[in-house]
């Protein structure tokens, strides 16, 4: 192993599995390349022609519940222009380590990812610099460009909206539409009126298993934690820390309460939970309420568009009347630096195409669901992205994902495995260990991670 990668190895062992969220299925078994001839002539990056045959892409997807749709695209790719693509998927909540890995070996990721400025940290020496590349010249704003420095390191290639995932039909059962969900004095009053007429709706619980194994805890460790720190955020002026205060956890504590009280089981059955025991408890009704995103579309869909919604996610803090859903990026490709001039260009061409061809952009809105930030972006047709959108239109401020600046993997575990025993004994003492958990493992895993 190589000084630099085993650098990283040290630094891995806080932050393996920074990208974890945003998908809960096992990743593709697919082999990693092993080397095959392309069949075109592709320019290499200083403008020369690289020689027909050499150059390949290898996509080292973050996104499991994709993987298929990259696969197609993938082979759509190869059967245009003749130049191989390989795509393997890590398993959910495995990408770090994965990547770690991959990246030892000699036919290592042209294309991957990282999760924004935090998981730039540990990959910008292997970050080929995108400026002045034909896709970057695509993105419809500035703001999606990460860099490293001056040089532009990745690119954002999705946005993507998370928020509380709603089967209307249920809720109108209950008595309520969505219209009377406008905060979390709201929420707790239509959630607490459910779960005391449970069996009269023939449900388990207003909310689904807020799941604490490694396929659904980063819904909470994460995507919910994000909510404390955007508040605090705001409140301080200011877009990141090296020691977040905790202002806003007691908000924290009151979502959480709601979520391990008014649930389809008891607190202490939730960490054996999972995020397909979730899906299934929403998608046969006996849920209401299901905290998840846009990508967790396809999971639910079935029950018809006229069943389903999502709304924001109240935690009691701010204009919760202007409040939208919490919309964001932690999605950004990288191309190895080390990759020879061939695959460079190969694996930028590759990613010129998805974001430009009408098979690429059709892939990603329709298939994926994604909403991409290039000029060629198709509409998707993904209800919750068109729901956000809605949101923002009537004028309601999106929550923006703050979550990539938590300092490591090392503190969402340590605020997961917190909230997990907070789960099990709900009293004062439990929540101050989840305070310790937030506030002092900050500033520590802070400090660990800058030097």
């Amino acid at each position: 192993m190589s000084k630099k990668l085993l650098a990283l190895a040290l630094s891995c062992m806080m932050l393996a599995g920074m990208l974890a969220g945003c998908g809960n299925s096992a990743g593709d078994t697919s082999k990693a390349p092993e080397g095959s001839d392309a069949g075109t002539e592709s320019t290499a990056p200083d403008g020369s022609k690289a020689p027909a045959g050499e150059g390949a892409v290898y996509y080292l997807n973050f996104k499991p519940e994709q993987n298929d749709d990259w696969q197609a695209l993938a082979e759509a790719y190869t059967a245009e222009t003749g130049v191989p693509v390989t795509v393997v998927t890590a398993a959910s909540g495995q990408y770090e380590t994965t990547l770690m890995a991959e990246m030892g070996k000699s036919e290592a990721p042209t294309l991957f990812q990282v999760n924004g400025p935090v998981g730039l940290n540990n990959w910008k020496d292997y970050c080929y610099d995108l400026t002045g590349s034909k896709v970057l010249g695509e993105l419809t704003s500035d703001d999606f460009a990460l860099k490293s420095g001056s040089e532009v390191a990745g690119i954002g290639y999705v946005i993507e909206t998370y928020g509380i995932i709603v089967n209307t039909k249920l809720l109108e059962k209950a008595g309520y539409t969505t219209a009377d969900i406008q905060s979390f004095a709201d929420l707790k009053k239509v959630a607490d009126d459910i779960q005391a007429r449970k069996d009269e709706l023939g449900v388990k619980g207003a909310f689904t298993s807020a799941g604490m194994d490694s396929s659904s805890d980063w819904r909470f460790k994460t995507h919910l934690a994000n909510l404390p720190i955007y508040f605090e955020y705001q409140a301080d002026g200011i877009g990141s820390t090296e020691a977040i205060k905790g202002s806003f956890l007691d908000n924290y504590r009151q979502i959480w309460d709601l979520y391990i009280t008014d649930a389809t089981c008891a607190g202490p059955e939730l960490s054996a939970k999972t995020g397909d025991d979730a899906v299934a408890e929403f998608v046969n009704g006996e849920a209401v309420f299901y905290q998840n995103g846009t990508w967790a579309y396809n999971d639910v869909k079935s029950l018809g568009d006229d069943s389903l919604a999502m709304i924001p996610l109240y935690v009691g803090a701010g204009d919760e009347a202007n409040q939208g859903l919490c919309t964001g990026t932690e999605n950004y490709w990288c191309v190895n630096k080390n990759a020879s001039e061939a695959d460079i260009q190969a694996t930028l061409d590759f990613l010129y195409w998805c974001v430009t061809s009408d098979e690429g952009t059709t892939s990603m809105a329709s298939d994926m669901g994604f909403v991409i930030p290039f000029k060629a972006a198709k509409e998707s047709e993904n209800l919750f992205v068109k729901q956000d959108a809605e949101l923002t239109a009537s004028g309601k401020t999106p929550v923006t994902w703050n979550f990539t600046t938590m300092p490591s993997e090392e503190w969402k575990n340590g605020v997961g495995s917190a909230l997990t025993a907070y789960a099990a004994d709900p009293t004062d003492g439990s929540w101050e260990a989840v305070k310790t958990a937030f506030v002092d493992g900050w500033a520590t895993e802070y400090q660990l991670a800058n030097g």
